[in-house]
């Protein structure tokens, strides 16, 4: 089993590819998937379909206690080794699909638009081709599926996963993301932080409105929350190192409602995003001050809500490099590139405040393809061999893990 730590595709043949049958089988369970989207924490049709075709395979998955969501074992696990793990997350987001595909969203205002139908598919592929190993006695290893939801509702599923227990006797743990700058047929690789952290900030500011011919006699809340807007940021930008490339970015402002009436109530609401763990322990404090600071400046009462969302994901180097052994068995090093880290926020982080682990970038791009796509569009689609690369790439991930650890 040694040889699996070869980097030379086509040196060791390396079992787990797909059958044409099934790789067909993947494509519709996608498209099924990508028609009924279901947003956090309610995903439930999307769990019964994989349970069914988990217990078709002879698996027995079980349901997460959230009633959402499920874990699944595949071989037999020897005690005396933790197990890899193999996460997916199963929510859509509240968006419109605006494509024109036969597999368009059939639910209105709802779409996978950032790719979840993709990793839910890989991962079950993953299962079921690894458990036809098992059967045949050439998985050396157990391996465990995680299907967890609400990885877009802020601090994400992933928290209540794990307090299920989710991670007992898991050693590492592995998943990916689409990623649409990247070609289908290539991953993108990088080991330490491939994500930043992401908060949630609210601010209400009160106080005595008036006549707009009077500004003098109220607290004029719609040039506070204008300047709250826009020094904040400039303010953090001399507090912190920029280095932790802490960020303020609005995404509304909310106040008043006649053009010669100064309002008595305002609200703003945006993220906070970090690159590093450092940056992102000092951050409620720092934003608080920058905030209060400016409100009394205007005689405005604020009232903050920060809500912890994620810490940044950082990728385990060791486990980093079983996925471009992965890779590198399957489809060689040509088809690895290196990747930047993102302002994106991602729940996997969680897991890896407890186990080891690293993600990679599945590349969901059409080869030769220049429509620039983004994640979280209501056109975002993948081309969808990209869901063979992830099956292959987890089964070769299991396999490799199954070797002896030097």
């Amino acid at each position: 089993m040694n040889q699996l730590k070869s980097r030379e595709p086509g040196s060791v043949a390396l079992p787990g590819t797909l059958s044409a049958s099934l790789r067909a089988e993947l494509i519709l369970f996608r498209r099924d998937l990508h028609m009924h989207p279901e947003l956090g924490n309610q995903e439930f049709r999307t769990t019964a379909a994989l349970k069914a075709r988990l217990e078709a395979a002879g698996l027995a998955p079980k349901v997460l206690p959230t009633g959402t969501g499920l874990v699944c074992d595949i071989g037999t696990w020897d005690r005396s080794r933790p197990m890899l793990a193999i996460r997916a997350d199963l929510d859509a987001l509240p968006i419109p699909d605006v494509k024109t595909v036969a597999y368009r969203s059939t639910v209105p205002n709802r779409a996978h638009a950032c790719g979840h139908d993709v990793h839910t598919t890989t991962a079950l592929g993953a299962g079921l081709v690894l458990a036809d190993l098992d059967r045949q006695g050439l998985l050396p290893h157990a391996v465990r599926l995680i299907f967890q939801p609400a990885e877009e509702v802020l601090p994400g599923g992933a928290a209540d996963a794990i307090a299920a227990g989710v991670l007992d006797g898991v050693g590492r743990i592995i998943a990916v993301h689409c990623d649409p700058k990247v070609d289908a047929g290539r991953i993108g690789l990088r080991p330490g932080p491939i994500t930043s952290a992401c908060d949630r900030l609210e601010v209400t500011l009160d106080g005595p409105g008036g006549h707009t011919a009077r500004p003098h006699l109220t607290t004029d809340l719609v040039t506070a929350a204008a300047r709250i807007a826009t020094d904040v940021p400039a303010l953090l930008a001399r507090r912190v190192d920029t280095r932790s490339g802490l960020a303020v970015t609005w995404g509304r402002i909310e106040a008043g409602h006649a053009c010669n009436v100064i309002p008595q109530h305002a609200e703003l609401s945006g993220t906070v995003r970090c690159l590093d763990l450092p940056g992102w322990r000092d951050a409620p404090d720092l934003v608080h001050a920058a905030i209060d600071e400016i409100a009394t400046l205007h005689r405005a009462k604020s009232t903050i809500t920060y809500v912890r969302g994620v810490p940044p994901v950082v990728n385990d180097p060791a486990v980093t490099e079983l996925l471009r052994d992965a890779m590198t068995a399957r489809r060689g090093v040509y088809a690895i590139e290196d990747t930047e880290q993102s302002l994106g926020g991602e729940d996997f982080s969680w897991y890896l405040e407890h186990v080891p682990g690293a993600m990679a970038r599945l590349g969901v791009r059409a080869p030769g393809d220049t429509t620039r796509r983004d994640l979280h569009a209501g056109d975002f689609d993948v081309d969808e061999t990209a869901i063979e690369v992830g099956v292959e790439f987890f089964t070769a991930a299991a396999l490799i893990d199954a070797a002896p650890r030097p």
